[in-house]
């Protein structure tokens, strides 16, 4: 349950912007957690140094 907390954040406000009109932002604030959610599938790995 708690991975879906920021999803149903996200579709609060999107929703709320949208219920006031302000589809614009309802917008921009979707596709922005689209690219993020993207970004953090695909981005690479991140390599620490190597211990040895």
């Amino acid at each position: 349950m708690r991975g879906f907390l920021p999803w149903l954040a996200v579709l609060a406000v999107v929703l709320v912007l949208s219920a006031l009109r302000l589809r614009a932002l309802a917008t921009i604030v979707s596709v922005g957690w689209l690219v993020w959610c993207v970004w953090t599938w695909f981005r690479p790995t991140r390599r620490g140094p190597r211990s040895g």
